[in-house]
């Protein structure tokens, strides 16, 4: 029986659990497979990347204080996170994956990171 690439369907030589006949073809195929559907999800993808970046950047040792006015300076958007943790004392934090939030007094922010 001859196989044939998942890309480009010629036929594969070589391994018999060879799924494509070239790194080219490969890495065509699964760019395809991982693209982002639709323009939404890649706009909310990139927001969530950007916020994500930024909580790092400031968040460098794991636990640390900023303001609303840095956040909003370096293009936070508060809109875009991925969960919401309450706490049984009451505080409410944002996370961006393991980067996250909390709001203070006067418009100061939490930072913190969850140990993953």
């Amino acid at each position: 029986m001859t196989k044939t690439c998942l890309e480009c369907e010629e036929k594969i030589v070589g391994r018999e659990d060879k799924k494509f006949c070239s790194d080219g073809c490969r890495n065509a195929y699964n760019n395809k497979i991982n693209k982002d559907s639709t323009n939404y999800m890649r706009n909310i993808n990139n927001k969530l990347r950007k916020n994500y970046r930024i909580l790092s950047e400031l968040n460098a040792d794991g636990k640390s204080k900023t303001t609303r006015t840095k956040l909003l300076s370096k293009g936070f958007d508060f809109d875009y996170f991925t969960s919401i943790l309450n706490t049984k004392s009451g505080n409410t934090y944002f996370f961006v994956y393991e980067q996250g939030y909390m709001i203070l007094e006067n418009d100061y922010y939490m930072l913190v990171k969850k140990d993953i």
